[in-house]
């Protein structure tokens, strides 16, 4: 097949960590041919949906490990398969890739859907679960905050649309800084904030579960460093190794055939004790770091649900 992988600058990836990177890696071992653009150069022009980019061959070598051709102009029309792989924010720059990239759907497949990506983003999609999420308000107003504080004591808040762990603040009863918070959040930004029960078990770990084509494939712990809440790895948090529990198939059994239906292919949601935090279809990780704790092909079960749907 003729894969494209829209993304952030190659060049710049962790090639022992980047989950686009083992996507990429793998596909080429399948035989499909490999084309690279960054979401500034995908463009509507005249009906057409092109990228100005490079065909791309990978390999696993640290500083030599993406050869590029070339730079190139295709339409993206003549490819089986795009990736839309870039990290949020989930900003108006991501929105619109989003609707451009539905324009060739369904004779490209478009991983995942950008359709239900836009419409299901990570913080939102949960709210599909309240039976399985903790205590949750969205609210950009301040006094519906103070109120949610009140009633459930520590809280976590954090922006809407952030990702990595970014901006991510536990509160406890007493403290003071809620104000001056929402005062610094809503000084450089329109969006709302999302306020959660902050869970105590956090401490043990932030569980990322890996789901493909709605179906859970592995699971890996994600503990906190030393004095921090986050347990995001961009901001320290260590992975372990761990398995899925039953209350981990329980929300998989709940959630995945709604991934299914909306065709996000590949998936990693948070799981923190028993409650499911966030559904992250955007740009999820943690392939690596599954293959090598359990030693099973995740980037081969995830082409291998893409070349059924091409099929």
């Amino acid at each position: 097949m003729k894969v494209a992988f829209q993304m952030d600058p190659i060049g710049a990836v962790d090639i022992n960590a980047d989950s686009s990177f083992r996507l990429a890696e793998e596909a080429q071992t399948r035989g499909h041919s490999l084309f690279f653009y960054t979401a500034d150069h995908l463009a509507f022009q005249e009906g057409r949906i092109t990228a100005r980019g490079h065909d791309l061959t990978v390999q696993r070598v640290q500083g030599d490990h993406a050869q590029l051709g070339q730079e190139r102009e295709v339409d993206l029309s003549d490819f089986d398969v795009v990736w839309l792989r870039q990290d949020p924010p989930f900003d108006m720059h991501y929105i619109t890739t989003t609707h451009l990239l539905d324009r060739i759907m369904p004779d490209t497949l478009v991983v995942n859907d950008p359709f239900w990506v836009r419409n299901y983003p990570e913080k939102l999609l949960v709210l599909e679960f309240p039976d399985l999420t903790p205590p949750t308000t969205i609210a950009r107003d301040l006094t519906t905050i103070k109120a949610f504080k009140e009633k459930h004591g520590d809280v976590i808040l954090k922006p809407l649309y952030g990702n990595g762990g970014a901006g991510v603040f536990k509160l406890t009863k007493d403290d003071r800084n809620l104000s001056s918070l929402h005062e610094l959040f809503t000084g450089f930004s329109r969006e709302p904030l999302i306020v959660q029960k902050f869970l105590p078990d956090v401490s043990k770990g932030d569980k990322r579960v890996i789901l493909v084509d709605g179906d859970p494939i592995g699971a890996i712990n994600r503990v906190p460093a030393a004095g921090e809440t986050r347990s995001n790895m961009h901001v320290g948090g260590r992975p372990e190794k761990i398995g899925l529990t039953d209350r981990d198939k329980e929300i998989c059994a709940k959630i995945g055939p709604l991934l299914r239906e909306k065709g996000q292919v590949f998936v990693g949601i948070d799981v923190i004790g028993d409650y499911l935090t966030e559904i992250n279809v955007t740009s999820p990780t943690g392939i690596q770091e599954l293959e090598r704790f359990d030693g099973i092909n995740v980037a081969a079960a995830i082409w291998e649900a893409i070349e059924a749907k091409r099929a």
